[in-house]
């Protein structure tokens, strides 16, 4: 396959970026070639952009290709690819959403059919840019698929402004909140509304709970939940302190507390505020630090006097992901769901990387141009 494609290079810390070169890989047989049309800045890329915890470990001399929360079309098929993963027709041009990560499909984890613990899944990001085939990361013009990373063909009606986040944020959160067993009569919060407490806001109202009560402190991201479903808001600014924040989601409960809390704001600091806003019996779901290296203070006889549980889930199964796309088609035109990212082009990352840090848009979402 001839032909070039740009890839946006990670050297360190709050280093510029810098856009080179790379060959368009030729697919091997029962893989896929993508050409990404819009990629967007997770909150684990910002971590990493940031050096947080460990993270500063993934910087290195020659480069790294960031990116996984992204969408595409189809550019070349290996050989023995005629369908997705629901087994529909494939062509190249078909848009496309993917799975970024590659689960083995042999190991106990895979075999036991708990994929997303996967401790394999993330093999196909390692080696050099120069090395085959080039594109690990999706903030460039091209994405490489393996055999073991599921996709689906996309419907018309949903554009590419909503599935963008569905491969991460959105198919993370619908395995989380099916795995914490959200369901009706449960009073949620979610701490933290960026992408992924925004979908969690979604799912937790569509599978009928009784109230979902969302905790940020940016004025658009508050309102955005609300269209979003949040039946209450708490606005860190007008309760900074955290004691304060506990009592408010108390008296909004009936003084019993939650029976859910997300954390999705991806600092381990939250933590023990929303462990204290749990009621008896209650469910504590983590998904938004992912990295290792922040611990927190954990007082294990509060979890056992009040019979509650503690759930950590990172990645998502197959299934997650067309669970996502169900859910996007289902809500298309009821949901905000196209209000989630913030364009920027791939050129002016380093501006995305700084406007998504200082808390000025939602979601950097990089728009490539062919």
């Amino acid at each position: 396959m001839s032909g070039t494609g740009r890839a946006a290079l990670f050297f360190g810390p709050k280093q510029p970026f810098e856009l080179r070169e790379f060959p368009v890989p030729d697919p091997a047989p029962g893989c896929v070639t993508l050409r990404i049309t819009r990629a967007n800045i997770c909150g684990s890329e910002l971590h990493i952009w940031r050096g947080d915890g460990r993270l500063g470990a993934m910087a290195s001399p020659t480069g790294r290709i960031l990116g996984h929360e992204a969408t595409g079309v189809v550019h070349a098929l290996g050989d023995g690819v005629t369908t997705d993963w629901a087994g529909r027709p494939i062509s190249v041009g078909d848009r496309v959403a993917y799975q970024y990560f590659a689960p083995c499909g042999r190991c106990r984890m895979c075999r036991r059919g708990v994929s997303e613990a996967c401790p394999r899944s993330f093999d196909v990001q390692r080696g050099k840019p120069e090395q085959f085939p080039h594109f690990k990361g999706s903030f460039g013009d091209y994405f490489y698929l393996h055999p073991t990373m599921a996709f689906f063909r996309l419907p018309d009606t949903v554009t590419d402004t909503m599935v963008v986040s569905a491969n991460c944020a959105l198919a993370q959160v619908i395995m989380g909140i099916e795995r914490i067993g959200v369901g009706p009569g449960d009073h949620v919060v979610i701490q933290g509304a960026g992408g992924l407490g925004l979908y969690a806001t979604a799912i937790a109202k569509e599978r009928g709970v009784a109230q979902v009560i969302v905790i940020d402190g940016i004025d658009e991201r508050l309102e955005l939940a609300r269209r979003m479903g949040a039946d209450e808001i708490v606005d860190l600014k007008a309760l900074p302190d955290p004691s304060d924040r506990v009592k408010r989601v108390k008296a909004l409960t009936d003084d019993w507390g939650a029976d859910v809390v997300v954390e999705v704001v991806g600092s381990s600091a939250v933590i023990p505020e929303g462990l204290r806003m749990l009621g008896f019996g209650g469910r504590y779901l983590e998904m938004g630090t992912f990295f290792q290296g922040t611990p927190f203070e954990l007082d294990p006889g509060r979890l056992v006097a009040q019979n509650q549980r503690f759930e950590a889930v990172a990645s998502y199964d197959a299934e997650s992901l067309a669970v996502a796309i169900d859910f996007l088609e289902r809500n298309a035109g009821r949901l905000p769901l196209d209000d989630v990212v913030v364009d920027f082009a791939l050129e002016s990352i380093d501006e995305a990387f700084v406007a998504q840090d200082r808390g000025e848009v939602r979601r950097a979402s990089l728009v490539m141009t062919p």
